[in-house]
């Protein structure tokens, strides 16, 4: 079985020899921000496939708040850039949680925590971190536990 990283080179090979530049240089980025994660600290190590996919989840979400800033300040051209360079790395996670799925998970967490009101945030959210790891982004958690609790 080939690990992820081992998984992104080859495909980075493939972009290139597709002359696919943006493959290509989305790849190549997301590489070397597993490389720099790989070396910092006191020793070098190896990165598991989960820190991996956290080190590509985390380059993705730069994207999505590039393309946000970018088409606040009216470079649509730059937005769109940032928005297909996001599209190819969400190949490479696993399918986020819809909406409703997500509402679900914490109704259940909420449930289970006996919990209400936006001070039971953080004992609701202990719960449902753990469920939603990679599935779901942190803002989008946090906002439907906040909904949960309120509404």
């Amino acid at each position: 079985m080939t690990s992820l990283k081992e998984q992104l080179r080859e495909d980075l090979t493939a972009a290139i020899r597709a002359r696919d530049e943006l493959r290509s240089s989305t790849i190549r980025l997301t590489l070397s921000a597993v490389s720099s994660e790989e070396v910092a600290g006191d020793t070098k190590r190896e990165l598991s496939d989960d820190e991996v996919l956290k080190v590509i989840a985390r380059e993705a979400k730069k994207r999505r708040e590039a393309a946000t800033a970018f088409e606040e300040a009216g470079r649509t051209e730059s937005a769109a850039q940032e928005r297909a360079e996001g599209e190819v790395l969400a190949g490479y996670l696993p399918k986020q949680l819809d909406d409703a799925e997500l509402a679900a998970i914490v109704a259940a967490a909420v449930a289970e925590s006996g919990a209400s009101g936006p001070q039971a945030m953080g004992a609701v959210m202990k719960l449902v971190q753990p469920k939603v790891a990679g599935l779901a982004e942190g803002g989008r958690v946090a906002a439907a536990v906040k909904a949960a609790l309120l509404g």
